[in-house]
């Protein structure tokens, strides 16, 4: 990543995937809880900060899309998506 995250939602999706094993996953809607605390009943209406978050964090190269385990475009991605660490691609050499 270029930048240093840009508000809460960015900082939660990647404080949440830094505590997972690598490639693992999260909902949006896990940070969306995050950032809505313990206290906030209805979390919902963060969604679209967290989806526009993720979204800002591809742009980044820091996270990736997924459905199904697939990588996908956010943009044009309909149902649950789940967001990851971008996956670093290795040099066919095996050398990093």
């Amino acid at each position: 990543m270029t930048r240093a995250p840009d508000g809460p939602m960015e900082s939660a999706i990647l404080d949440l995937l830094a505590r997972r094993r690598d490639g693992a996953t999260i909902c949006p809607s896990d940070a969306a809880k995050a950032v809505a605390g313990p206290d906030e009943a209805d979390w919902r209406p963060q969604m679209d900060a967290a989806r526009d978050a993720a979204r800002r964090l591809v742009a980044d190269g820091a996270v990736e899309v997924t459905q199904r385990g697939e990588v996908v475009d956010l943009d044009s991605a309909k149902g649950p998506i789940r967001i990851r660490l971008a996956q670093r691609a290795e040099p066919p050499d095996g050398t990093a």
